[in-house]
């Protein structure tokens, strides 16, 4: 089953330039379904080099002269998957897009490591860069047989509250990965996914040596989302060097496991500057390492995921949208705090993530900023927009 991603458009868009395009992102959230829909019909070669015989054939096309490659690619679209797994990718496709090649060419996969994101480096003003999460909520409920298009989101949440409100906290359990979503056995592919993150993405680099030191990091983390975490504390729970952890933390956002939030401060006296905040892309990852896949409105954490969940909506769409907001979390070093700040060029919005429905204000940053601290609640999910 094919859902409709927002990035499908976007995509489309990127494809009538000659440009390189890189789609990145964590693995199975849909990039090689994204792209096989969008060229369905169109002459295109796929070679996945995850797998040794398309890693074989892309390199001793890359032996062959420009000319002669061409004649035995003999397509529109060259499609090449995975493509972190080799570090030579980004010099072949340089040497065939300076040549002018008349496909064009597409890199898929995870930047592990910033393979990807050097590649970006070595073609620079021959790139361009989408980046694709896990589902959004808006996606997982348009792919419904009882969705209404002409509705407005406003009016789909009033028309089946009872449904959204299901939906909702299977995706607070479940997470908002494709195969999850559409799945009868969610608990078993996000264990296996979790797995994927730690085996493929991060220990298979050798960057790594004790995949338990990252399971870890990962439980000690999932225990703390919505909390300010601090890197001393990680180090010695595990008994690491801060460096170590630090490192372990870039490996993870990077591979789009986790992402930080840093404190926003105009006034490092009077507001807390150096802190961040540590959320999980998908929370059906975070609930996986945890094995916690309760449904019920009630469970313990709940406040705390449905923060998580809400932030992660907005920045998977603001990453998504070219990355052009700022995200932040406030804090004054008297205890008045903000939960989500975003910066729009010069423009700034706050936002209170609560559960229930509760009237909250924030003078301290209203006075501060001359800005309304907006709530989030579950009652309406479509705020994340």
């Amino acid at each position: 089953m094919y859902i409709q991603r927002q990035a499908e458009e976007i995509a489309q868009n990127k494809l009538k330039n000659n440009k390189i395009l890189l789609i990145l992102g964590a693995r199975q959230v849909g990039k090689t379904t994204l792209i096989k829909h969008i060229l369905q019909g169109k002459k295109a070669l796929f070679l996945n080099l995850d797998i040794t015989v398309d890693k074989d054939r892309f390199l001793a096309l890359s032996a062959l002269p420009p000319q002669e490659a061409i004649k035995n690619i003999n397509a529109d679209y060259l499609i090449i998957d995975e493509a972190q797994r080799l570090s030579e990718t980004s010099r072949i496709v340089k040497g065939w897009y300076d040549f002018g090649v008349p496909f064009k060419i597409i890199l898929l996969g995870s930047s592990s490591l910033n393979l990807l994101n050097q590649a970006a480096e070595s073609l620079t003003g021959r790139n361009e860069k989408i980046f694709l999460s896990p589902l959004t909520f808006k996606e997982v409920v348009a792919s419904n047989s009882w969705y209404i298009p002409s509705l407005s989101w406003t009016e789909i949440n009033k028309n089946f509250i009872a449904t959204i409100q299901s939906s909702l906290m299977l995706s607070l359990a479940y997470g908002n990965y494709p195969e999850v979503v559409v799945s009868a056995d969610k608990e078993n592919i996000l264990a296996s996914l979790a797995s994927d993150y730690l085996w493929k993405d991060i220990l298979q680099i050798g960057e790594v040596k004790n995949p338990e030191t990252i399971k870890r990091l990962l439980m000690l983390l999932a225990h703390q989302i919505g909390s300010e975490v601090s890197v001393n504390e990680l180090a010695n729970s595990l008994r690491l060097a801060r460096p170590t952890i630090e490192k372990y933390l870039d490996l993870l956002e990077q591979s789009f496991v986790i992402f930080r939030l840093p404190a926003f401060s105009t006034n490092a006296r009077k507001e807390v500057s150096k802190s961040k905040k540590i959320f999980f892309y998908d929370v059906g990852i975070r609930n996986a390492v945890l094995k916690e896949f309760s449904t019920s409105p009630l469970r313990s954490d709940i406040g705390a995921l449905w923060e998580n969940w809400v932030i992660a909506e907005l920045y998977k769409e603001n990453l998504l949208l070219g990355n052009k907001k700022d995200f932040y979390f406030w804090r004054s070093r008297s205890g008045s705090e903000v939960d989500l700040v975003i910066k729009n060029g010069e423009a700034l919005s706050a936002y209170e993530i609560k559960w229930q429905k509760k009237n909250v204000k924030v003078r301290a940053f209203t006075e501060q900023y001359k800005i309304s601290v907006k709530v989030l609640n579950s009652d309406n999910p479509f705020y994340v927009n």
